[in-house]
């Protein structure tokens, strides 16, 4: 029996609650397909914060690299700036461990409707992967006159030929490995950012090259906020910098339904480190605690993980349970139409894998 170690952070808010639902699920997949998970729980987040004035302590890095995944639930206090957060936990482990590619599904999934009039379970069916360690959220830069009236803050964004290069080659072998449309967009600015999007165009041009198969597209991140609620199902994989893909997938999560099944992926393809996997929905303070949360995106992402971890039939067993349930229609929480409880759910899927 294969034993994988998962570090657990919970988080804040909602996280609380759709990480333990996302273990339940994934030690019943361990039980059916001769796994065990050995599971780490690091309690960092706001309440590590609020107590100790930092998101995790000193050395957190150190605990969580020997780990062969980490599974992460949320992040966010409505009393904590977004921007220490961030800085506090997500961005550091993202970058420490290299996990260049944040991948996000968007899939319209039968008896899910869209906001969009027309379309019908798997028309629509996507991936942003989006560069995950540096372009705009490479923290370069600072602030001059601090707290003063000619206060100045300068935000540098860092493009390297080699991390969009590996960005852009992930997402061609991506639709390659998808096998479906066998299309890849590239989303930039380029006429207004003359320098980093244009090496980002040149670097897509000449990786396309090595993909014949593969149709390419390249849009402007407005044109491309339009086409996805105009023609969402001409898109396979869409590649994008930091900020056009956190931006972008948030589209794509609405268009299929809800942020509630949004299930995201923070790689570090090389296997070199240990990759982490989080619903996209973040800590949602405003039905934290209540039990109404959708654990479908949670769930999701262990199946992701199991699925990165080279466990594909257990993976394969969470995705066609979480189909199930959403086909028919019966259990489902608000954010879907339901009246359901995130633990009502989580059972749906259970009795879906028995």
């Amino acid at each position: 029996m294969k034993t994988l170690t998962i570090a657990v952070i919970a988080g804040d808010g909602v996280g609380l609650e759709v990480v333990p639902q996302a273990k339940r699920v994934l030690e019943h997949a361990a039980h059916k397909h001769d796994l065990s998970f050995a599971f780490q729980d690091f309690d960092w987040g706001a309440s590590h914060f609020f107590r100790w004035g930092k998101m995790m302590p000193s050395g957190a890095l150190d605990l969580l690299q020997p780990c062969d995944a980490i599974l992460l639930g949320a992040v966010g206090h409505p009393d904590i700036p977004d921007h220490t957060t961030l800085n506090g936990l997500l961005l550091p482990i993202r970058r420490a461990f290299d996990q260049y590619a944040n991948v996000r599904p968007a899939y319209l999934y039968p008896g899910v409707k869209s906001p969009l009039a027309g379309r019908e379970g798997g028309q629509i069916d996507m991936v942003v992967v989006r560069e995950n360690t540096e372009g705009e959220y490479a923290q370069v830069g600072g602030f001059v006159y601090m707290a003063q009236p000619e206060e100045v803050a300068i935000q540098t964004a860092v493009f390297t030929r080699r991390g969009v290069e590996r960005i852009v080659r992930y997402a061609f072998e991506l639709a390659v490995k998808r096998g479906k449309k066998m299309r890849v967009a590239s989303i930039t600015k380029s006429n207004a950012q003359g320098y980093s999007m244009a090496l980002w165009d040149r670097t897509f041009n000449e990786v396309a090259i090595e993909f014949p198969g593969i149709e390419t597209e390249s849009l402007l991140v407005d044109a491309a906020a339009m086409n996805f609620i105009r023609r969402p199902e001409s898109f396979d994989v869409v590649v994008a910098s930091n900020l056009f893909g956190d931006i972008l997938s948030d589209i794509s999560a609405i268009v299929v339904g809800s942020m509630g099944l949004a299930a995201s992926a923070n790689l570090d393809p090389s296997r070199r480190f240990p990759s982490m996997f989080e619903p996209v929905h973040g800590s949602a303070p405003d039905i934290a605690g209540r039990g109404v949360v959708n654990p479908l995106a949670a769930i999701l992402s262990a199946a992701m993980m199991l699925e990165h971890l080279e466990q594909p039939a257990a993976a394969r067993d969470v995705e066609q349970a979480v189909a199930a349930v959403l086909a028919e229609g019966q259990v489902r929480t608000p954010d879907l139409g339901g009246a359901n409880s995130t633990q009502e759910v989580t059972d749906a899927v259970l009795s879906k894998m028995a």
